[in-house]
């Protein structure tokens, strides 16, 4: 008993019916500054206000009124949450337990357990959740503006083509069939641009065909606009996967083929839709000027940071490979199960 006591990772108190300190293990000792220790040690009265910063009660998060080490109402602190000012670790959450162990002698035992893994677990999945909300109402709000352009905004310039090429069967007038003929070029450019913005906002393809439709068609625009020739292999077994997969690979994927256009100075990229095992896999390559690994390309590198931000999102990963003068690869890795698979 004696060894558990000693050896015990969980910080050990013991007190007296005064407040006094009577004994503490080392996991105690070591997680009190020196002045602190030396009260505890001298059973100076309130020592413990020293390092301890609350406790989180039904109303509060941190509070001290009614303290669990002078309330009279020992019962209701068998299991509670404390925050003590620790050497080393700064503010440190604690899952605690202080009750008395001997009635007739008052003695009281105090036991600490760290809880800053658990709190920092719990903060992570708080911001994967929150940004994986984020990211979900952007990509709503994006197929609802994409949707709009298309089915309205888009069919009322269609109508107005339409009305500007009958007036050439109701006038003679050069002049004006002229400046019709022009409004008329000038709408269809523009009709043009607001489905390649309605595209670009959210492709009908990524949720009526899935990936490599999607893919196939975000390819040929960028050949189309930017002259860049696109080596594109699939050899996935599925036609669709699950919703947020699909996204996360799809901007992933626009990422990093829009940074090869910009920064790469290439003629051709290479990409790559594959599954090995359990895990979806997504390959960019290129083999342009390349950066140094650990400084931010050029730009200001947010579309990197980006690209792991949703990866994490669905569990997956993403490692980036450069050298200078030999090109950049972008290695998508995204676990999958069963549970996630959308039927076909």
């Amino acid at each position: 008993m004696l060894q558990m006591y000693e050896n015990s990772t969980e910080a050990i108190f013991f007190f007296s019916s005064e407040g006094k300190t009577i004994s503490m293990n080392p996991a105690a000792e070591n997680i009190m500054d020196v002045y602190a220790l030396e009260q505890l040690k001298k059973g100076a009265e309130n020592a413990l206000c020293n390092v301890c910063r609350g406790y989180t009660s039904e109303s509060d998060l941190t509070t001290c009124r009614d303290c669990y080490f002078t309330s009279s109402n020992h019962g209701n602190f068998s299991s509670f949450q404390v925050f003590l000012e620790t050497v080393g670790k700064g503010l440190v959450p604690y899952s605690a337990t202080f009750h008395v162990i001997d009635d007739e002698k008052g003695t009281r035992v105090f036991i600490l357990r760290d809880l800053s893994i658990q709190f920092e677990t719990q903060t992570k999945l708080q911001q994967n959740t929150m940004m994986k909300n984020i990211i979900k109402a952007q990509e709503n709000e994006r197929k609802r503006i994409s949707r709009e352009l298309h089915d309205s905004v888009a069919q009322e310039l269609l109508s107005a083509v339409v009305d500007l090429r009958a007036l050439k069967y109701m006038t003679d007038d050069k002049e004006v069939l002229k400046k019709t003929g022009e409004s008329t070029a000038t709408l269809i450019r523009l009709m043009d641009d607001i489905r390649n913005l309605s595209v670009e906002l959210r492709p009908s393809a990524l949720d009526d065909f899935g990936l490599e439709a999607a893919f196939r068609s975000h390819f040929k625009r960028v050949e189309e606009s930017y002259g860049l020739t696109i080596d594109f292999r699939s050899t996935v077994k599925r036609a669709r996967y699950e919703n947020e997969v699909e996204t996360v690979l799809y901007r992933i994927c626009q990422e990093a083929v829009l940074n090869a256009i910009k920064y790469a100075q290439v003629e051709t990229v290479q990409v790559h839709l594959l599954e090995d095992g359990n895990t979806l896999q997504l390959i960019v390559k290129d083999e342009g000027i390349g950066f140094i690994p650990g400084e931010n390309p050029i730009g200001s590198g947010l579309g990197l940071y980006g690209m792991n931000e949703r990866a994490e999102l669905v569990l997956g990963n993403v490692t980036i490979n450069s050298e200078i003068g030999k090109g950049t690869t972008v290695h998508l890795r995204v676990p999958l199960d069963e549970n996630r698979e959308v039927a076909k």
